[in-house]
């Protein structure tokens, strides 16, 4: 029970905002193909800057905010994957980079993505939500 409220404390604190949502998505599309393979990632709206989503295995699916915790709000710019390495999202304002794999950081932040739930029905419907 202590872990669950220091953990929910810190959640709180991450200055990416939270923001409620629930989307489907559906990987048999034609905009979602990506998702269909191990590795495969894709963008979704939602959350604060939009939603990236990235297949780790065949049964786990990662999503996290594309809002930087590193961006101190004078830039409006969302994370972008890097275009030599996949794994890696670049914060273009403040320089930080954090993983694709775990969210966690990489440099030029103490912070990781704002991570939400990602469940996979076992077909073809990935659910995010916060």
């Amino acid at each position: 029970m202590i872990l669950g409220a220091v953990s929910c404390k810190k959640n709180r604190n991450h200055p990416v905002p939270s923001i409620p949502f629930d989307i489907a998505v559906n990987i048999s599309l034609p905009s979602y193909s990506e998702l269909q393979a191990v590795g495969g990632w894709t963008t979704v709206n939602g959350g604060s800057k939009g939603i990236i989503v990235y297949r780790k295995s065949y049964d786990e699916f990662v999503s996290f905010d594309l809002h930087s915790p590193a961006n101190d709000g004078t830039c409006d710019k969302a994370l972008v994957p890097d275009s030599t390495n996949f794994l890696q999202l670049n914060d273009l304002c403040s320089g930080a980079t954090f993983s694709l794999f775990d969210g966690s950081p990489m440099s030029g932040s103490d912070l990781g993505l704002r991570q939400y739930q990602a469940t996979w029905d076992g077909g073809y419907v990935v659910r995010i939500r916060n």
